[in-house]
């Protein structure tokens, strides 16, 4: 997938996002190639936790996954999942995936199933921001700033996604300016969707990724796209907590409470479009800067 494709681009992510098996426990995924120079991590995080579902009974339901990115993956090959079965119990399952490719591991997560039970309940309110009506999209704000990205990933940029975000306070990441370190999102994919709530889980978990940990750039007046930043996600963290569809609209609260060492926190929280949290993210990524401090 290195060319930009207007035509059916969910069925295309759902269908790279499937995997074909290749053996007991072992799968294959092609990898796609979204201008950032290595695999984008929600790609690896989405099939591997793909992989994991083909190994589940089909009444369990993830609802946490821990996941460390060890080596670039690299957009020109495709990539291999191992699924160790560690455990299956009478209420959660456990799996370990392991992501590979030219022989080297390139990332791990271990992921948690749960059989559907009643409980007490509370969450935190969702913060009250504008909603999705009348908010530009990313690829909107893209248009009207097409001359200042750069050429090698202009149409990277300008492509049709199956994913819509739309910012809430929207900020040029070719012209960044130091900010608190809050982002508000609304993410909605551009199509139905398939009613399994699996499917809906791993892509969820691949856009999850998405400027993450950019948030933690915002008071340093700093971007992803800055020549200077080195920018990688470290390690990644989901919770599910409730029933969500991603084709309709899920409002991604995203803030960062510290950076040093060159490494940024950032948590996320993903709430339904009548209030109910659906997830929470959590993510420590390299933000090395090579210019002056």
């Amino acid at each position: 997938m290195e060319t930009c494709l207007e035509n059916n681009v969910l069925e295309e992510l759902l269908k790279l996002l499937k995997l074909e098996q290749i053996e007991e426990n072992i799968f294959r995924g092609q990898s796609q190639d979204l201008g950032f120079g290595n695999v984008y991590g929600g790609q690896v995080l989405g099939q591997a936790l793909s992989a994991a579902y083909r190994t589940v009974p089909p009444e369990r339901r993830a609802h946490s996954l821990h996941a460390y990115f060890l080596r670039p993956g690299d957009v020109r090959r495709p990539i291999v999942y191992n699924v160790d079965c560690i455990r299956d119990g009478k209420s959660f399952t456990t799996r370990r995936v392991v992501a590979v490719q030219k022989g080297r591991a390139i990332f791990n997560m271990s992921a948690s199933f749960q059989i559907d039970e009643p409980g007490f309940e509370h969450q935190d309110p969702a913060p009250s921001v504008p909603g999705p009506e009348g908010l530009a999209s990313e690829l909107e704000l893209a248009n009207g700033i097409a001359d200042q990205i750069p050429a090698p990933i202009r149409e990277k940029f300008l492509c049709r996604r199956p994913i819509e975000v739309r910012p809430v306070d929207p900020m040029n990441p070719f012209a960044p300016e130091k900010r608190e370190p809050v982002r508000y999102n609304w993410v909605k994919a551009i199509d139905r969707m398939p009613e399994d709530p699996a499917v809906h889980q791993y892509l969820l978990a691949y856009a999850s990724d998405y400027s993450l940990v950019v948030t933690s750039l915002y008071p340093h007046g700093q971007n992803f796209w800055q020549p200077a930043m080195q920018v990688a996600s470290l390690d990644h963290a989901m919770w599910f907590h409730r029933p969500f569809r991603m084709d309709d609209w899920l409002l991604y609260a995203m803030q960062s409470p510290n950076a040093c060492k060159a490494r940024g926190l950032a948590y996320g929280k993903i709430f339904t479009r009548e209030g109910l949290l659906a997830a929470t993210v959590a993510q420590e990524g390299l933000i090395r800067h090579h210019g002056r401090n």
